[in-house]
């Protein structure tokens, strides 16, 4: 059951990926090709992860996770913040949280460009933040630092992300 869960979801984030793709893509002939999106705007595009770009914004990372890069990040969904205990991400947007804001988000970011294939040859992963993730593979599935990878290399400009179930 939970692979299939797993499964319908990548589905469902397969399609609005594609979607943002096409609508990015479409240009008149003659038009220069529109930029490929960076991080931030791909998570922008999408609304589950609406969540994930209050915090970017309220730790001033945007700025950072629009650079050159290259950055892989997990990210957690809206869903995955909702599961954190009442009033969690509220306290966290909060002007004086914003050092514990940052820490959090910049665990969920590593340095360079690092594909699915690749996260699944590691067995830790280091953070911007400085700390370690574990990188467990089973049969049923990859999770990094305790959390379900639930869809993997949505491609970006100066980047990749893998979205996540948990914060």
């Amino acid at each position: 059951m939970k692979v299939a869960i797993k499964f319908l979801t990548s589905i469902a984030f397969l399609s609005i990926f594609a979607g943002t793709a096409a609508v990015n893509a479409a240009h008149h002939e003659g038009d220069a090709a529109p930029a490929e999106p960076n991080i931030v705007e791909v998570a922008a595009s999408n609304a589950d992860f609406s969540t994930l770009v209050a915090a970017v914004q309220a730790a001033d990372l945007a700025e950072v996770l629009a650079g050159e890069g290259p950055y892989t990040v997990f990210a957690p969904t809206n869903e995955a913040f909702a599961a954190l205990p009442a009033g969690t991400v509220e306290m966290l947007l909060l002007p004086e949280n914003k050092d514990k804001l940052v820490a959090i988000l910049t665990y969920h970011v590593v340095a360079g460009n690092v594909s699915a294939a690749e996260v699944v040859e590691m067995t830790e992963v280091t953070t911007l933040q400085g700390a370690t993730a574990a990188v467990v593979v089973t049969e049923e599935g990859v999770t990094v630092g305790g959390a379900d990878v639930v869809m993997t290399d949505i491609e970006a400009s100066n980047g990749v992300i893998h979205v996540i179930d948990a914060v």
